[in-house]
């Protein structure tokens, strides 16, 4: 059942809620997810409301540019990032949700280090 969770950075500067239906986790091996250890989960734009403006958080793009990386410039914390293989939506880090018991969502393993 979808529900409303509030997400944060580490220090709260950084500050969002989603709609989501935690059915799931994606855990990618890509070099970015792999060092970050994010448990990813996709939203469409709808479901996302970002309470903080985009413009005071610091960006991150690397090889193709398309995905985009989102953290604190305060704390360095990512919680949220546009995904390359579907830049239309939102990736969010669980991690960052209030309120989530991690060890009861089941995981999907990713292996974005196959795309060129």
């Amino acid at each position: 059942m979808k529900q409303t969770y509030r997400g944060s950075c580490h220090c709260g500067r950084v500050r969002f809620e989603v709609d989501a239906e935690l059915d799931h986790v994606r855990v990618c091996d890509c070099s970015i997810c792999r060092r970050r250890g994010a448990l990813n989960h996709r939203v469409p734009p709808e479901c996302f409301r970002l309470l903080t403006r985009l413009e005071d958080l610091s960006l991150y793009t690397f090889h193709t540019h398309t995905a985009r990386d989102y953290f604190c410039p305060a704390c360095g914390i990512q919680p949220f990032r546009r995904p390359r293989t579907d830049p239309g939506v939102w990736t969010v880090n669980v991690r960052c949700l209030d309120g989530v018991d991690f060890e009861a969502i089941p995981v999907r393993r990713v292996f974005g280090s196959e795309y060129p």
